[in-house]
This record gives structure tokens, sequence and C-alpha cells, in this order.
């Protein structure tokens, strides 16, 4: 497995690369302190499974780079990282393919599970981008598990859903919830076109900006 991290600090840089070890030390890293650099590794090395972005780069802009690994390279995992940890700039990254964000402020261990949970398929998105005060303060019978049936959700589905929040891959809902995966497909399908949404990140945010986090367990 190999993995590059971009970022123009080495301590950081350093400071990633021990985690990386941590938690996959067969893993071949590579590392870029521009995005000139990260570029040409990428070129060179187009099995690279995981990219860790910074996002501030002295040569370029980290979203345009984003932009352009994500077009050249859709199968590459990319998560981004930054200083930054506002709303806004966390849904520009999803919106432009990244399947995790963390900010460089994150403990240690956290940094760990979300890189581990990216490994696996699934997508981390921080605590954050779910929290809205305002929302929360406002929450009321619209966010909760029946206005998810109005919208013509079963019980089977509102889970698949509260395990899709939590960023679990297909493979980890199905073993979950005992079901196949091409089961759990489709009811993300369903989900997904239930919520007018076209991305399960985008169905992650609209749920948690409703306030609801997850759903009781379903009795059948």
């Amino acid at each position: 497995m190999k993995v590059l991290i971009v970022d123009d600090h080495a301590l950081i840089r350093e400071a990633l690369c021990a985690v990386l070890r941590q938690l996959k030390r067969e893993a071949v890293i590579f590392e870029a302190s521009s995005s000139r650099q990260a570029v040409d590794i990428v070129e060179e090395h187009p099995d690279i499974s995981l990219i860790l972005l910074d996002i501030n780069l002295p040569d370029r802009d980290g979203f345009s780079v984003l932009r352009e690994l994500r077009d050249s390279y859709p199968t590459i995992a990319i998560i981004i990282l930054s200083s930054s940890n506002d709303q806004d700039t966390v849904k520009r990254a999803f919106k432009l393919g990244a399947l995790g964000f963390i900010p460089k402020t994150t403990e240690r261990e956290v940094m760990l599970n979300a890189i581990e949970l990216v490994f696996s398929g699934g997508i981390y998105i921080p605590s954050e981008i779910l929290e809205d005060a305002p929302s929360r303060r406002l929450a009321n019978k619209s966010t909760t598990p029946d206005f998810l049936r109005g919208l013509g959700l079963t019980d089977r589905q509102i889970e698949v859903l509260a395990l899709l929040m939590k960023g679990k891959s297909n493979k980890i809902i199905a073993k979950t919830l005992n079901m196949a995966v091409p089961t759990v497909k489709n009811h993300i399908t369903v989900v997904l076109k239930a919520l007018s949404v076209t991305s399960r990140t985008e169905a992650v945010i609209k749920v948690g900006k409703m306030g609801w986090e997850s759903p009781p367990k379903s009795e059948s």
C-alpha cells in the first residue's frame, strides 16, 4: 500500500508518517512539500491508495490540487488536512471529492480512526460539520425518524442511514445489519432519492443539519 503526504511543514509530515506507521506498518510513504512535487509523485506512482493533502500549500491552492487529482486519479482516496475547520471549508472539500477532512488540531487517536475509516472504504466527516446549534435548538418532530418514514423510508433504510452517518462502508453496514452488500446498495439508492441528494456525503450533511443523529433500533 502506498500513501502520499502533502504538506509544506516537515514536522507535520513527520507526525503523519508516525501515525501511518502505527496504522499500516507495511505502507510505503511518500512525502511532498508542494503541489508540484505531489503531482510528480502521483504521476510516477498512480497506484497510490491514499493522499493526505494540506489545502494551504505554498505554490498552489490545495482545492485546485484536489480537483485535479480527483479528475485524473478517481480511484485514489484523498483526505484533506487543514488548520481551518469551518463548515464552508469542510463542505467545499467534500464537494470536490475528498473522502475525509482532518483538522490539524485533531487528537492523534481521532486521526488514527479517521484514516483507518477511509482506508476501509468509509467517509470521515468531522463533528464540526454536523454541529449546528441553531438547527439543533429548533429540532422538533420534523427531525425525528417519523419524518424520515414520511419520506417513504423503512426502519431498515433508516438503520442504513444511521450507519452511513457514522461513515461506515457498504461492507461494514452489510455485516452490521446482517444483509447482502447489493441489498445495502439498494437501500442507499432509495435513501439518497428520498433525501433529494446525489451522494452519501450530501445525505450525511443534510440529515446532520436537521439535528438527527441516529434512529432507534428497528423492532423488526
